[in-house]
C-alpha cells in the first residue's frame, strides 16, 4: 500500500481505495485495476495522489472495466478477449436460466387456475437464475433479454415479474437482509402479480386505455393474488403480503386497502420500488419505455411519501454505481461513457463525450434516454 503522485502511476496498479471528485461524486471504486484511459480520466479531473497496491506488480491490468474502453473503439489484447469470453459465456448461462424459468412461469400458471402451486419445483428453477444473478444488468436488461421479448402482453408480465424479482433480491441484499430471506423476498418479487391471472383476458391485454370499471377490476389483481397465496405452504407471510400490498404507498394513497406505512409489510415496500422501476423501463404494446435514470428520478420523488425513503436512497445509490463506466445516449442524440456517479445526484452523472466530461446534474437540458446495448457498443 503506497500514496503516489498521480504522474507516477502505471497501468496495472490497483486501487486501495474509493476515489471520488472533489464535488463528493463516486469516481473509481476500491480494487479497481487501472487502465491507460483510467489515467487520462483522473488527470481529467485533477486528482494529485492515489493510494495504490502494487504488490502484484505493474503492467497492463487484465480487468478492464467499460470505462477503459472508448465508445466503438475495438481493443486487440488477448487478455480482453479472454475476458470477453468468460463474460459473454456468463451471460449466455443467465439468459438461459431467465429462459428457463419463463418457460416454467408460462406452465405454472396454466396449473394455478387449477388451485395448484408446485412451489417446490418453482424455486428449484428460480435458485438457478439467483445462482447467475452477478450477470444480471437491471439498469439494462431490456437489451440483457432482448431475444425473449415480442408484443405478446403474457409474456411482458412474465418477464416483468422475472426483472422485479431478481431487483427485489438485490434491494434485499443492499438492505442487510439475513441471506436466508434472500429466497423470500425473490419470491415476493416473482409472484407479486400473480393475482393477474383472474383478470379477464379482454381487459388484461386490452392495447388501448382502460375505462373506470376495468380499471377497478385491474385494482383487484392484488387481492386476487393474496387469496391464491394465503394457503399456500413454503412460503412466508411476506411473500403473501406483497402480493397485496406492493401497490400500497406510505401516505395511504394506494391500494386496495388504503394502508399506510406501519401496515405495509417490508417486502410489500421492497418490491413496490421494483415494480415501479420496471413499470417504467419496460416497453408495452401502448407505451414506449422510459430511460432507466428518468425512472430512477421519479422513485426519488416518490420516496417522499409513498415509498420506503430509505430503500429508495439505498437503491438508487447502488443502481447508479453499477452503471459506472456504461455506455449511454443522450436526448440529444450524442453517445458517451459514464465516468463519475454525484454523490448528492447520483442520477445525473457525468459523461465523457470524445475527451469531453459533460456535466448533468449542471446541464438540465440534457438527460439520458438509453442505454446502449453491447453489441452496439
Amino acid at each position: 500500500m503506497v500514496m503516489i503522485p498521480l504522474v507516477q502511476t502505471k497501468p496495472g496498479d490497483r486501487l486501495n481505495q474509493d476515489i471520488h471528485t472533489s464535488l463528493g461524486g463516486l469516481l473509481m471504486l476500491k480494487g479497481r485495476q487501472l487502465s491507460p484511459r483510467d489515467l487520462e480520466v483522473l488527470q481529467a479531473f485533477m486528482v494529485k495522489h492515489i493510494d495504490v497496491d502494487r504488490s502484484s506488480g505493474g503492467g497492463s491490468p487484465i480487468e478492464i472495466a467499460p470505462i477503459a474502453a472508448s465508445v466503438g473503439q475495438p481493443s486487440n489484447s488477448p487478455e480482453i478477449a479472454v475476458l470477453d469470453q468468460v463474460n459473454a459465456k456468463d451471460e449466455e448461462q443467465f439468459v438461459q436460466a431467465w429462459l428457463a424459468l419463463n418457460q416454467y412461469m408460462s406452465k405454472m400458471l396454466s396449473t394455478v387456475a387449477l388451485n395448484r402451486l408446485p412451489i417446490l419445483e418453482l424455486r428449484q428453477v428460480l435458485e438457478q437464475l439467483l445462482a447467475n444473478i452477478s450477470s444480471y444488468r437491471p439498469m439494462s436488461v431490456k437489451s440483457q433479454i432482448v431475444e425473449l421479448l415480442n408484443e405478446d402482453a403474457s409474456d411482458y408480465l412474465i418477464n416483468k415479474s422475472i426483472a422485479v424479482c431478481l431487483t427485489s433480491y438485490l434491494i434485499g441484499q443492499w438492505c442487510d437482509y439475513p441471506s436466508k430471506e434472500g429466497m423470500q423476498i425473490a419470491m415476493a418479487g416473482l409472484l407479486h402479480d400473480i393475482g393477474m391471472i383472474k383478470i379477464d383476458e379482454d381487459i388484461l391485454y386490452n392495447k388501448t386505455y382502460l375505462n373506470e370499471s376495468e380499471k377497478a377490476e385491474m385494482k383487484r389483481h392484488p387481492q386476487y393474488g393474496y387469496e391464491i397465496l394465503r394457503n399456500v405452504p413454503a412460503i412466508n407471510d411476506g411473500v403473501k403480503l406483497a402480493a397485496l400490498q406492493h401497490h400500497e404507498r406510505l401516505d395511504g394513497s394506494g391500494y386496495p386497502l388504503r394502508v399506510k406505512a406501519d401496515k405495509i409489510h417490508a417486502y410489500a415496500k421492497i418490491v413496490a420500488i421494483a415494480d415501479m422501476f420496471h413499470a417504467m423501463t419496460q416497453d408495452r404494446v401502448y407505451k414506449r419505455a422510459e430511460s432507466p435514470y428518468v425512472a430512477l428520478e421519479q422513485l426519488h420523488e416518490a420516496s417522499f411519501g409513498k415509498l420506503e425513503p430509505s430503500m429508495v436512497q439505498t437503491f438508487i445509490q447502488k443502481m447508479s454505481q453499477l452503471t459506472q463506466g456504461t455506455i449511454v445516449k443522450l436526448n440529444d442524440g450524442r453517445v458517451g461513457h459514464i465516468v463519475s456517479i454525484e454523490a448528492l445526484n447520483p442520477t445525473r452523472p457525468i459523461i465523457s463525450i470524445n475527451g469531453e466530461m459533460v456535466h448533468l446534474e449542471s446541464n438540465k437540458k440534457l438527460w439520458i434516454v438509453s442505454v446502449v446495448p453491447n453489441k452496439e457498443k
